[in-house]
């Protein structure tokens, strides 16, 4: 208990500069007394540690004194806390940051927050990735149910490697033991997980190779002004041309497939496809079909 106090009036004396003895001994619940032998231990063990009396005296930490033994830059210490910030689902994170800031001696406004939660939902996707980031920092196998494109649901044990976020969605890059092969799952997809006893090896995710069957072509696409967010969202500017009535001309390249027409189906009728130009009668088919299940 004395230790974990001992370090503890470090972080304080970090955080706060200097404080008295009254002060010290009203928030750790102790007496002024055990103050006193706390400091005179710290003193023992090689901390700078100094107590003045007076009016402006108090018990204080020699300026900069764990400062001067770090081998962080002040860019890195800034971007270690940020970086922490970023994560602010993680466990005692408030804890953390706060005890970071005081060894750093910087101040990190509470500036973002991040919550992997969809709208209208209750936190599962938290706990997801909470499971996943553990079981990664630990190096943990994970049983996890995925649902993938090719309209499969299967159980896979896997060795989770990297959470990666792109293109507004979280993927986790791990090593498959059902496929023997490194893959990417999508976190949304991903309906249950069970982190395993087993450990493993930390392994480098490979560069992942574009398959030679999948040929990526150029699509155009044009939407009416009425869904620039939808547009802005999900296509990068530069992909993006605005025409002088408002609509909007996309150019992307990416493989025709059964997610491709899907995707645009989702549109409904505010999209135009320009090129390819077979490609509207295989979304005209497929609106037919939805048509033919769903009438009354």
């Amino acid at each position: 208990m004395q230790e974990s106090r001992l370090f503890k009036i470090v972080y304080y004396l970090l955080d706060k500069g200097r404080a008295t003895a009254p002060e010290l001994a009203e928030y750790f619940e102790v007496s002024v007394r055990t103050i006193y032998r706390d400091i005179d231990a710290l003193s023992g063990a090689g901390i700078p540690i100094y107590a003045e009396t007076g009016r402006n005296g108090g018990i204080y930490l020699m300026k900069d004194f764990v400062l001067d033994k770090a081998v962080l830059s002040e860019k890195e210490k800034q971007e270690i806390l940020l970086a922490l910030q970023s994560m602010g689902i993680a466990q005692n994170n408030d804890e953390i940051m706060r005890k970071l800031s005081a060894i750093f001696n910087l101040n990190v406004d509470n500036w973002l927050e991040i919550d992997f939660s969809r709208w209208g939902t209750p936190h599962n996707d938290n706990q997801k990735f909470e499971q996943l980031k553990s079981a990664i920092i630990h190096q943990k196998c994970v049983k996890i149910t995925y649902a993938s494109s090719y309209e499969e649901i299967t159980e896979r044990i896997v060795q989770p490697l990297k959470l990666l976020y792109k293109s507004m969605s979280w993927y986790l890059k791990a090593y498959c033991t059902l496929k023997q092969d490194y893959r990417i799952f999508k976190l949304t997809r991903i309906t249950n997980i069970e982190v395993q006893p087993d450990g493993f090896s930390y392994k480098e995710f490979p560069e992942l190779k574009i398959s030679s069957e999948q040929t990526y072509k150029k699509i155009v696409l044009r939407f009416p002004k009425e869904v620039a967010y939808r547009v802005y969202d999900e296509f990068d500017i530069t992909q993006v041309e605005i025409q002088a009535n408002g609509e909007f001309i996309v150019s992307i390249e990416m493989p025709e497939d059964a997610w491709l027409i899907g995707y645009l189906l989702t549109f409904g009728t505010q999209v135009d496809i320009i090129e390819p130009i077979h490609l509207k009668d295989v979304l005209a088919e497929q609106a037919r079909k939805i048509y033919e299940k769903n009438k009354s």
